[in-house]
């Protein structure tokens, strides 16, 4: 019986009305046309079978993603393996042609070489020659082809006859990157047969028209090869020729040359390491070639590359080569001496100083007549390191202009300040700026800004040191274009709490933007007491600079020499003016001051190594180059134990210095 209301309407609710319930389906239920439980949702995506759409569209089928499609894996094989040529274990580089086989062999015709089939037989491998990187894969006449491993096939993708898979594990494996090689190689080709010519050595094969039998879906087996995306005609995308892959019949291919290695000079791996990037030690391989750091993706990927030599590092770090940006001798040479044979001690210095891990140094000279910088400074020239010693960055002037109250160890009569055209008598004392890379002055001096505003434009690095400047002034010269500190602490005001002085530039808020202050520590256990040096360490560990500022006793017995104008005298490891007690440099190594400044302040062995390699190269804007493992730097760098012991010195990727094994 039907009812209805005033309005002559069935019983029926307005909100079934508007909603469009009936028979207790649900307008939204009527909107998505749900059927028999399957939602729009479902038919849109053609969602089946609890098939969703997203596999449909990936290809996900029994198992197997879109990824494992396109990347060609097979059997738990990724694209990787592929491409590198990992198998079982053993990388592309362990495989080469056993020492009775050769590249090419003469033909038996007279012809042309015809290629050989390379083996690799017990059990024995060898490092590839880097001319040697592309082997050719076709088989001799009158040599049986070696047998691949059985692999299932897809339908429609079936080998012609003749063809066999190179790189199955059951098959001779070449080094390089797996292709296809008809047997009919090096015989007369079947009339035919369709055989195809074989690829070139390390080509790319890319399919040009896949086979009818690859545009439609087929069998559970088809579905899971590698070829089962080829639903509506679609190439393939370039990659390379590799086990498990058979193109289908009938297809064209393109045989797309291989990206050789952009050189042959050799690629050194440095294995078994933990190698110090982005601040922190990591546990991987470094790659060198031509004396720079190589990115190993761009290797493998771009280059088709691999390792031509495998140094194992037995668990050693490897961090950046150190630069000593102030050190005035060693071995008994002198820089602030004048002699015929400067360049000679120089040349000693530098070899001298591979031991303690340095690959590239600033010659510093204290204050000095200008007669002496007029006949050194000529002498001293940029140049790379190699195994004749560490590089020269360029020379640091550490005077004349500075303040006779914080001398220090300089002679007073050779002092002096600005005059009028400032910077002209600058170069009047000095002679010439070419080679000069830091000039350490006083702020507090007249018309130095005009000084510090010159250098700076010239990319000299302009140092505050020997000086009584209170903070305002070491402010302004900061503003000006300083940006270094020479020995913190020494020969300067000390911290006061109304004026810091220079020492306050480690916190103060007038530095500015996108400027950093660094300054330099001797961290030799003398010139600075323990409890500063974590105090400096702790305001701004960013800027820490440790430098040695050795004197020519370094690496001498205690007794008598120079700096400069000045006698010294070696006590212990103090040094002293003769006569007084007035400190003069150092003769601590620049390992001593990383390990010692590792202990004193507790930092980690990363931050240590930092302040003797990344925080100077940064200070001299050579932080793309020096100071860094990062790809495309320069291979300067050293094998350390864990206590911080160099145990070998590397420049340019060349080994120039290691420890006896007696001392290892």
């Amino acid at each position: 019986m039907e009812s209805h209301d005033g309005w002559g309407v069935s019983m029926a609710s307005r909100w079934e009305l508007m909603t469009g319930v009936q028979d207790g389906v649900s307008r939204w239920e009527l909107m998505t046309g749900g059927q028999d439980g399957v939602s729009q949702w479902e038919l849109i995506t053609g969602c089946q079978d609890g098939v969703s759409r997203c596999n449909l569209m990936t290809g996900v089928q029994d198992g197997v993603s879109r990824w494992d499609l396109m990347t060609g894996g097979q059997d738990g094989v990724s694209r990787w393996e592929l491409m590198t040529g990992v198998q079982d274990g053993v990388s592309r580089g362990e495989f080469s042609p056993p020492p009775f086989s050769r590249w090419r062999r003469p033909s038996r015709d007279g012809g042309s070489p015809e290629p050989v089939t390379c083996r690799r037989t017990g059990g024995e491998s060898r490092h590839v020659p880097a001319r040697s990187r592309d082997w050719e894969w076709a088989v001799p006449r009158g040599e049986a082809a070696p047998r691949p491993r059985p692999r299932p096939r897809c339908p429609g993708l079936g080998q012609r006859p003749g063809t066999a898979l190179l790189g199955s594990r059951g098959g001779a494996r070449p080094p390089g990157p797996v292709g296809i090689v008809p047997h009919n190689v090096g015989s007369e080709r079947r009339a035919g047969a369709g055989a195809h010519p074989p690829p070139a050595p390390g080509a790319v094969l890319r399919c040009l028209r896949p086979s009818p039998a690859v545009q439609s879906r087929g069998s559970r087996s088809h579905r899971s090869r590698g070829l089962a995306l080829l639903r509506h005609s679609r190439c393939l995308p370039p990659v390379p020729a590799a086990r498990g892959f058979a193109l289908p019949a009938g297809s064209r291919c393109s045989a797309m040359p291989s990206n050789k290695s952009v050189s042959d000079a050799p690629i050194v791996q440095f294995t078994n390491c933990r190698i110090l990037r982005e601040h922190r030690l990591q546990r991987e391989d470094l790659w060198v070639r031509e004396g720079k750091i190589l990115n190993p993706e761009k290797l493998f990927f771009d280059e088709k590359g691999s390792a031509d030599v495998q140094l194992d590092c037995k668990d050693s770090i490897i961090a950046p080569g150190f630069i000593d940006v102030q050190i005035n001798g060693g071995f008994g040479v002198d820089f602030s001496l004048a002699t015929d044979d400067f360049k000679s001690g120089i040349d000693l210095v530098s070899q001298k100083i591979l031991s303690h891990g340095v690959t590239s140094f600033c010659p510093t000279l204290v204050t000095s007549p200008p007669s002496v910088y007029h006949q050194v400074l000529p002498q001293i020239s940029v140049r790379n390191g190699g195994a004749h010693g560490a590089g020269v960055l360029g020379a640091h002037l550490e005077g004349p202009f500075i303040s006779k109250e914080k001398k220090g160890a300089h002679p007073e009569h050779c002092l002096r300040t600005f005059e009028a055209g400032a910077f002209q008598d600058l170069l009047a004392t000095y002679g010439s700026l070419d080679c000069v890379q830091i000039v350490t002055l006083a702020p507090e001096m007249r018309r130095s800004s005009e000084v510090i505003r010159e250098l700076t434009k010239r990319g000299i690095c302009v140092s505050l040191g020997h000086s009584v400047a209170n903070l305002s002034q070491a402010e302004e010269a900061v503003q000006h274009g300083a940006t270094f500190i020479t020995h913190l602490f020494n020969a300067m005001l000390p911290f006061h709490h109304r004026d810091p002085g220079i020492v306050g530039l480690l916190t103060s808020d007038k530095i500015p933007a996108g400027r950093r202050v660094f300054y330099g520590m001797i961290s030799d256990g003398i010139h600075t007491n323990p409890a500063a040096l974590r105090i400096a360490h702790r305001a701004h560990p960013k800027g820490l600079v440790l430098v040695t500022d050795a004197i020519a006793g370094m690496g001498l017995a205690p007794g008598r020499h120079t700096l400069g104008q000045q006698v010294v005298e070696i006590d212990g490891l103090n040094t002293y003016i003769a006569g007084t007690k007035t400190l003069s440099g150092s003769v601590a190594t620049m390992d001593t001051c990383v390990r010692h400044f590792q202990e004193a302040t507790g930092c980690s062995v990363e931050t240590a190594l930092e302040a003797a390699s990344l925080h100077p190269a940064q200070l001299l804007g050579l932080e793309h180059k020096k100071g860094t493992l990062d790809y495309d730097s320069d291979a300067d760098f050293l094998m350390l134990n864990d206590s911080l012991y160099v145990q070998a010195t590397y420049i340019a990727g060349e080994e120039v210095w290691r420890q006896d094994a007696s001392g290892m």
